[in-house]
């Protein structure tokens, strides 16, 4: 596909884990930063280099300050299966669009690693480029990379890589916070808590931004909300155990028998300096409506784990029938009633495959048959392409549902 020539081409290098993740998060984010994903790349799979068209570089460093599934982002200047169709790419990029500052070339390798003599043959290669700045490795203006692709199989690693990119570093993504925000230091946990980059995954699926009001009504220890307050929005849920809304009864952690006086979802928000984006959390049983008409979410967030009806005789839950079609059911038309035009429902569906496999579908393998499913969807009025999604009966507004489209 020929991308367009107001477009400036740039190179993700992204992140080799939750693949199927990455791909519906980088189109999540562009469209929330105005841009739209395009690109001249058949397909992305596992590869580490997607080549983007991204209108300007400020969409670009936005896109980075959010996804969790890319590591960098360089503009492209040139690229080939060989040193030669590199250098050819690179001598017809234009020369009034090189620097005329300080710099410094890095070199990266995607499955190999090369000794310190061959990155410098390599820099040096490159003496042809006419920069009229000079090096600086310690606080320099640009960075330049070389990145070399040898493939994906440890096992059989070819002499030479089979692609070669050159590029401007722009910024790099949000990796970090999967260990900062990691549930192994969090203050309050359950036996089920989301992993931290999962949470962010999600929130960047629902396209959560600064002043958003996110709602997970199945909240449990609050790891969505926690995500989704680090983007600015202000958080709201609701959960069926009484215990866990109130920060009751047994640890979840080793060596610790009973929960501690503050040990609950707001603190959770307090620990990372978000508190003020807390507005509540409440026991409610989700099969039972419980909310008075109107649009008051820009997303809804959540994950099921269990299933439990509340015994109005005591604030412990009993497991009860509750069918997960019926839950779900319930979910896409309560999103229906009380997200915003064009809010997002993100949820996880649970998927049992002994005997066929699922396509266009984002999963977490849980066993050899057993995974979990993201769905991401919005809202939309009736009329618009009725024809081409499957409605979930409510009133005059609809939600659509595309598995593996964020």
């Amino acid at each position: 596909m020929a991308l367009p020539s107001s477009l400036n081409r740039y190179l993700l290098l992204m992140a080799q884990e939750h693949l199927e993740f990455r791909l519906p998060e980088i189109k999540s984010l562009l469209s929330l930063f105005g841009g739209q994903f395009t690109s001249s790349q058949e397909t992305y799979g596992k590869s580490p280099f997607w080549i983007l068209s991204i209108p300007s570089e400020d969409i670009a460093r936005n896109l980075m300050k959010r996804t969790v599934c890319a590591k960098s982002i360089f503009e492209l200047w040139g690229h080939g299966k060989s040193p030669e169709e590199l250098y050819s790419s690179l001598k017809n990029y234009p020369v009034e669009k090189m620097v005329h500052s300080t710099y410094k070339i890095k070199i990266h390798t995607f499955n190999k690693t090369l000794t310190q003599e061959e990155k410098v043959k390599r820099i040096d290669a490159l003496e042809f480029l006419p920069f009229e700045g000079k090096v600086n490795l310690k606080k320099p203006q640009h960075i330049f990379s070389v990145l070399e692709d040898y493939g994906l199989d440890p096992n059989h690693i070819p002499e030479n890589p089979h692609n070669i990119y050159f590029g401007r570093w722009i910024a790099d993504g949000q990796r970090e916070l999967i260990e900062s925000y990691s549930v192994k230091k969090r203050h309050f946990i359950g036996n089920t808590s989301m992993d931290a980059g999962l949470s962010f995954i999600m929130a960047n699926h629902g396209k959560v931004k600064e002043n958003d009001i996110v709602f997970d009504p199945f909240v449990g220890t609050g790891g969505l909300l926690v995500a989704s307050a680090h983007f600015g929005a202000y958080v709201y849920g609701t959960d069926i155990d009484y215990n866990t809304v109130h920060g009751l009864g047994k640890a979840s952690r080793k060596n610790q028998k009973w929960r501690g006086p503050d040990e609950n979802i707001r603190a959770n928000l307090r620990q990372y300096g978000l508190e003020k984006y807390y507005l509540d959390v409440l026991v409610s049983d989700a099969s039972k409506p419980s909310w008075r008409k109107g649009t008051f979410f820009d997303a809804i967030i959540t994950d099921r784990k269990f299933v439990f009806i509340q015994n109005p005789e005591s604030h412990v839950p009993v497991s009860l029938s509750y069918h997960l079609s019926d839950m779900f059911f319930d979910l896409l038309n309560f999103a229906a009633e009380t997200l915003v035009l064009g809010g997002r429902l993100v949820y996880w569906l649970p998927v049992y495959t002994p005997e066929y496999v699922i396509l266009m579908s984002i999963r977490e393998l849980l066993s050899e048959v057993k995974s979990k499913m993201v769905i991401t969807c919005w809202k939309a009025l009736r009329k618009e392409a009725e024809d081409d999604f499957k409605r979930i009966p409510s009133t005059d507004n609809k939600v659509k549902c595309i598995m593996n489209v964020a």
